[in-house]
């Protein structure tokens, strides 16, 4: 005769009852999982998703510099800094932001038109872990353009290029990839094909970050196109970025600062949304 477990007890073999969840708290694992895989995405060709951006950025250092001297002054908030040691901080925040944007709008568009969304979509991820690894990975890589940047600038003539203000360059420079990789999960939620999302990069990114103060002071611009650089999140971004570097910055850093950060969670909560409700993920 077969001894039955007692009433109300699962089978030893049964390790939790049906509907019971395994993981209660956060899929540290998967997250993980998904991280290193968003990384090892654009790792694997690295010669031009790291050092394509990283090399190019640098050309614009080359050019400008040479064109017009790089140690021409220019005045930051009423102190004269020679011009190479303006430009390159601002040419570091800007590939950090460009690159961070174009790794999270490929993470989801890929998937779409390749048929491979349910690859994101089935593993046990919550909505906040599946953001967070996709967010992260974005923010990977635009610190490692960032890195490869600033090592490569050590050796341009004429950059001195030291870390005055370590806290305001982290803040800044987390903050804004943030930013971007946010920007970036809705336009490859959004996007339907890989034109849409160069639409975005084209005519809204580009335009945007290079319009915001990365060549010039905005003193000494005229009181319309001030007016537009202070409306323009990227502005606080490069400025706070500089800061870091110059001590000196064309905005209150602080308020920069709290810009960027109240952005960044309106975005949050816009993606985290969206991204649950599978918006243009699961038709």
């Amino acid at each position: 005769m077969s001894i039955q477990p007692p009433s109300g007890d699962m089978p030893s073999a049964v390790a939790n009852a049906p509907g019971v969840p395994t993981i209660r708290n956060v899929n540290w694992g998967g997250l993980r999982t998904l991280y290193i895989k968003e990384v090892r995405r654009f790792f694997k060709v690295q010669l031009q998703t790291v050092w394509a951006p990283a090399i190019t950025t640098l050309l614009f250092l080359v050019i400008f510099t040479v064109a017009t001297g790089g140690k021409r002054p220019v005045s930051v908030a009423g102190v004269d800094v020679p011009f190479a040691d303006f430009l390159a901080p601002g040419l570091i925040a800007m590939a950090m932001l460009q690159n961070s944007f174009a790794n999270s709008s490929f993470s989801l568009l890929v998937g779409k038109i390749q048929g491979t969304i349910v690859d994101y979509l089935m593993p046990p991820l919550s909505t906040g872990e599946l953001l967070a690894a996709m967010v992260g990975g974005a923010v990977t890589r635009a610190w490692c353009v960032g890195g490869a940047v600033f090592l490569a600038m050590q050796f341009w003539p004429g950059v001195h290029l030291v870390p005055q203000h370590p806290m305001a360059i982290i803040w800044f420079g987390l903050l804004g990839s943030v930013f971007l990789a946010f920007v970036g999960l809705l336009t490859s939620m959004w996007a339907e094909k890989f034109d849409h999302a160069a639409a975005v990069q084209n005519f809204l990114i580009a335009p945007l970050t290079l319009l915001s103060g990365t060549f010039y002071s905005v003193d000494k611009l005229a009181p319309a196109f001030q007016a537009f650089s202070h409306i323009n999140p990227f502005f606080y971004i490069i400025s706070g970025f500089r800061y870091g570097f110059l001590l000196n910055a064309d905005s209150n850093v602080m308020v920069g600062g709290l810009v960027v950060l109240g952005i960044d969670i309106v975005l949050g909560i816009v993606c985290y949304r969206l991204l649950r409700s599978g918006w243009k993920l699961k038709n």
